[in-house]
């Protein structure tokens, strides 16, 4: 029975988020993100060749949203933001007689972590190509930049046991609806240019993204779990890119390279 799979990497880019200074509040924030699926950005293979959209091969059952936990926990200064399955390359494999499709978790070409300084206001991330002593880790940072043009509303509603305000925000040629709390001792948003003035937001709602906190727990955090690690090269946001995308198309070659021997 001949076999044939479709590989797709799931980005390590993380939306990231901004914090203002309460460092006598600690604890972490689960999310969950639901993001329309773009086909152009995903890398498929089919029998060890890559597909794209348009190709009489690609595939017709490509989901048209994908669904994954985001936490961020935050704690003194700083913050890191995880998400489940981060720059995982995961392959689903696709019977040729026919039957459920089969995915399997190939592991990660990189580690990725993302920072928050909200003294600073801006974003660390920290990217480690290679493995063991050859490991060597590259850090890039970008300021966070709010959107202007926010309009607030006198709705509320409670999301994750709290009482949150709505507001209207252009952003990426619509408006976003975007829910916040002042009941939280910080300011953070899961979209850095989302950021309100003070609160919390615990929902944020656009045509091809939604947000939604499904817990908040504030609980003692050790600085050490939240904190960049020190000694990495520090490189431009654009470097930074360039040796993610060449540590993807070297992973993805080796994964052919395996299955054809």
């Amino acid at each position: 029975m001949k076999t044939r799979f479709k590989s797709i990497f799931l980005s390590g880019l993380l939306l990231t988020g901004t914090f203002s200074a309460f460092a006598q509040s600690s604890g972490h924030i689960s999310y969950e993100v639901v993001r329309k699926t773009d086909p152009s950005g995903m890398r498929i293979m089919i029998n060890g060749e890559q597909v794209k959209p348009g190709d009489p091969n690609f595939p017709a059952d490509v989901p048209d949203t994908r669904t994954f936990g985001q936490k961020v926990t935050f704690s003194g200064n700083f913050a890191k933001e995880s998400r489940d399955e981060q720059n995982a390359v995961v392959r689903t494999f696709v019977q040729g007689g026919g039957g459920p499709p089969r995915t399997t978790n190939m592991g990660r070409p990189f580690e990725e972590q993302t920072f928050l300084d909200f003294v600073n206001l801006k974003t660390i991330t920290q990217l480690t190509v290679g493995k063991a002593k050859e490991a060597k880790t590259y850090q890039a940072e970008t300021p966070v930049k709010r959107t202007t043009g926010w309009q607030s509303s006198e709705q509320t509603r409670k999301i994750a046991g709290y009482n949150c305000k709505k507001a209207t925000v252009p952003f990426k040629n619509e408006t976003y609806t975007v829910w916040f709390t002042t009941e939280l001792p910080l300011t953070y948003s899961p979209i850095p240019d989302l950021m309100p003035e003070k609160g919390v937001v615990l929902l944020i709602e656009g045509s091809g993204e939604q947000f939604k906190a499904s817990k908040v727990s504030l609980h003692v955090v050790d600085d050490r779990e939240v904190t960049p690690t020190e000694g990495a090269e520090h490189v431009a946001a654009e470097k930074l890119a360039d040796l993610r995308q060449k540590a993807v198309a070297d992973f993805q070659q080796q994964l052919m390279t395996r299955e054809r021997n």
